[in-house]
């Protein structure tokens, strides 16, 4: 019993402390647009545990749609050459610069923010995702380019340690091939 309030309480104050992540205050959703690499991943889920050691930088191709939502398809290169994607539409929200999406194939309902970015270099996302009673917070960096500086990097590092990420659970990404256009 002891544990599982323990867990509980854990749990509660991740969620609060993911509940104040504001997202960037002059974000432009149309400057998003365009192809990003996933450099960084850090998180507190439980699969994210068993999968690290294989996990390979993927892509990403954010488009904003008319009406402020945006869609975000995302590659990764299996190491047996073939190709894991998932699309997501992720809506707009009352609360500006926030996005809330479901992903049916995965079972998750999603909660984004775009916390820093520089629209020509990175993207810093925060995201809350719920699959049935489970909250976690998966935490994103994406670059532009293959490569981004050390000083990123860091805040990256910084920013995911702020929001209670232990730090073997943060990691930059190692270079994967592309996969092949759909």
């Amino acid at each position: 019993m002891h544990l599982l309030l323990t867990l509980l309480g854990a749990m509660l104050s991740s969620l609060m402390v993911s509940s104040e992540v504001q997202p960037q205050a002059d974000f432009d959703i149309q400057a998003t647009a365009g192809k990003w690499y996933l450099i960084g991943i850090a998180t507190d889920a439980q699969w994210f545990v068993s999968h690290r050691a294989s996990m390979k930088m993927g892509t990403a191709m954010i488009t904003p749609t008319a009406d402020g939502d945006v869609e975000v398809s995302y590659s990764s290169l299996s190491p047996d050459g073939s190709c894991w994607r998932i699309n997501n539409l992720a809506k707009k929200t009352e609360i500006p610069r926030k996005f809330t999406y479901t992903n049916r194939r995965l079972g998750y309902l999603g909660d984004l923010r775009m916390v820093d970015v520089k629209y020509d270099e990175y993207a810093l996302l925060h995201s809350i995702k719920t699959q049935e009673k489970e909250s976690y917070v998966v935490i994103k960096l994406y670059g532009r380019g293959v490569d981004l500086s050390a000083e990123v990097q860091e805040k990256f590092i910084q920013f995911s340690l702020q929001s209670s990420i232990q730090p073997e659970n943060i990691v930059i990404l190692p270079k994967n091939d592309e996969c092949p256009a759909a």
